[in-house]
């Protein structure tokens, strides 16, 4: 099984405090599983907001010909004893953390209304297999603009400065979801299923300052005994 561990790092300097707390975890989790660590560091989508550059996983885990392509977003944290999820996974589903109600934030179009599920991504984690790369397929039939106009943050996020374009790979993601029919396993499912429930494997917070953050992020390493 060929894997590879990928997440996006556009300006290392500004997120440095970050990823000096993430980063040794992310690698350790990659060499645990047997995958490669890959940053992505480079824009390819210029017109698309930054947070859209994930979606190269399409085209780096074709060319790399990986079964196993998983995604965390480089402030995310994940505790040494984290299992390798892609012995539990089947190769016809793709996974997340969790899901959320997609009508909530988006305005939906033919393929979330066809699919029916109202699945929206939480694209922070993104687990598919080479059978399901098109969870990562970037859209070459609609614009940025329209885009803008389909996404609706919630009051939380807009208090917090979320602006639409922040969430479009959500948006785009949990929409190729619909588009192509793929099954979709939580995580959270997972754990449940596995007899782990509530084990506190991951922490991710967004739409906080950095500094808050950083200093969550340290009292979560305290409570897992890392230093």
């Amino acid at each position: 099984m060929k894997k590879a561990l990928f997440t996006l790092n556009l300006n290392p300097d500004e997120y440095k405090e970050i990823t000096d707390i993430t980063y040794p975890l992310l690698k350790h989790y990659a060499k645990k599983i047997g995958a490669e660590f890959v940053e992505i560091k480079e824009r390819r989508f210029p017109e698309w907001p930054s947070t859209f550059e994930k979606l190269q996983v399409y085209r780096l885990g074709q060319e790399m010909k990986n079964d196993w392509n998983i995604f965390f977003d480089a402030d995310s944290m994940i505790h040494p004893d984290t299992p390798d999820y892609t012995v539990h996974i089947p190769k016809d589903t793709v996974a997340h953390n969790g899901t959320d109600m997609a009508s909530i934030r988006f305005k939906y179009d033919r393929f979330f209304l066809r699919d029916g599920r109202n699945i929206g991504s939480a694209s922070w984690l993104c687990i598919a297999s080479d059978w399901c790369i098109e969870m990562f397929e970037p859209p070459d039939d609609i614009t940025p603009g329209e885009v803008e106009k389909m996404i609706f943050p919630t009051v939380l996020e807009l208090k917090n400065g979320v602006s639409p374009m922040r969430l479009v790979e959500d948006f785009i993601i949990g929409r190729n979801i619909a588009k192509y029919g793929l099954k979709v396993m939580t995580i959270v499912d997972l754990h449940e299923k596995l007899g782990i429930k509530n084990v506190g494997y991951f922490f991710h917070i967004y739409a906080v300052p950095k500094q808050v953050k950083v200093e969550e992020m340290k009292k979560v390493l305290k409570a897992w005994g890392i230093d």
